[in-house]
């Protein structure tokens, strides 16, 4: 591991300046991602500002119904809130099916928004990562892709986005909320928070420089059947191959309407709000409107058809629930 230095800030304004004023600072909370990248020296920043005594650990209503969820909230205890679990299901069943009971103790949400990708060519420091190493190139677009993305990727980077939490944050079309060292504060809906790779792949969300985040909040409840679905290669701390996060409202024995937002296909959580507007046509004419456009390898090509099994599955629980 390199040399760094470090400080502690008391405030989220003190924590933002800070991070203007080093070059190469970064944030640390739990840890549960940066300091792997860092023993593999794939992270190697120049100095750790420590958030975790800076409040933003609390789980606040707010007047329309919805909920403030501070960025230092642990998933655990998301998951566990009796508000949460009731309301926002989806929410609480995704964060279940990440990582384990020690690493969900640990991580944080704005953490767990920020996680970064497990493609296997990131973390091979002998191998080509424009993610890792602007400009050195893709291996994982000649290599073995299994894992990698079929919607929205580019001939930079396959990479997907890890997270399932932020898979269901995208279906309650949750908000980030930030602030810059300046001491300016923006909110920004979370399906503009993560970037598709373009010819930046090292960009992976729209925070600025030194911003940090301060909190998630969440409209007032989605009422209707709330579903994960996360298909993996084994039953526990795995990575989706592919994962939904579905919230489902029935009239009668048909389904009147949905959100799908999916984990495992793209560089961010992937929703397409037109393909929910033909729920009422049938899960077939969803999932042709969620995967056009797809670019598949010959090791990923299984998944666009598991992505329609699942919203297929998913509208087939809902008609009998």
């Amino acid at each position: 591991m390199n040399r760094f230095t470090y400080e502690r800030p008391g405030s989220p304004a003190e924590a933002a300046r800070a991070a203007a004023a080093r070059s190469g600072a970064k944030f640390i909370a739990g840890g549960t991602n940066l300091l792997d990248l860092m023993k593999l020296g794939i992270e190697t920043p120049a100095h750790l500002i420590d958030v975790n005594r800076i409040g933003l650990d609390a789980i606040e209503p707010m007047p329309d119904g919805g909920l403030r969820i501070g960025a230092l909230v642990r998933n655990a205890d998301l998951a566990a809130d009796a508000r949460v679990r009731r309301d926002y299901a989806v929410l609480s069943r995704a964060l279940l099916a990440g990582a384990s009971g020690q690493l969900r103790n640990k991580a944080t949400t704005a953490g767990n928004l920020l996680q970064r990708t497990r493609c296997p060519y990131f973390y091979e420091t002998a191998m080509p990562c424009n993610k890792r190493t602007p400009g050195s190139g893709c291996a994982a677009l000649e290599g073995l892709s299994r894992s990698n993305a079929v919607l929205g990727a580019s001939d930079a980077c396959i990479a997907v986005h890890p997270s399932d939490m932020a898979v269901a944050m995208r279906a309650l079309d949750a908000t980030v909320e930030t602030v810059a060292p300046n001491g300016a504060t923006r909110a920004i809906p979370i399906a503009d928070f993560h970037r598709l790779p373009g010819e930046e792949p090292a960009r992976e969300t729209n925070l600025l420089s030194g911003e940090l985040i301060t909190a998630v909040t969440l409209p007032s409840p989605v009422r209707g059947m709330h579903v994960y679905r996360k298909v993996r290669d084994r039953a526990s701390y795995a990575f989706a191959t592919v994962s939904l996060a579905a919230v489902l409202v029935r009239d009668g024995d048909r389904v009147r309407a949905a959100r799908f937002a999916f984990g495992g296909l793209a560089h961010r959580p992937w929703r397409v709000e037109a393909a929910e507007r033909e729920t009422a046509r049938g899960a077939a004419a969803v999932s042709d409107t969620i995967v056009a456009g797809a670019r598949t390898t010959t090791h990923n090509a299984f998944k666009l058809p598991l992505a329609r099994r699942l919203v297929a599955a998913a509208m087939a629980d809902a008609t009998r629930g």
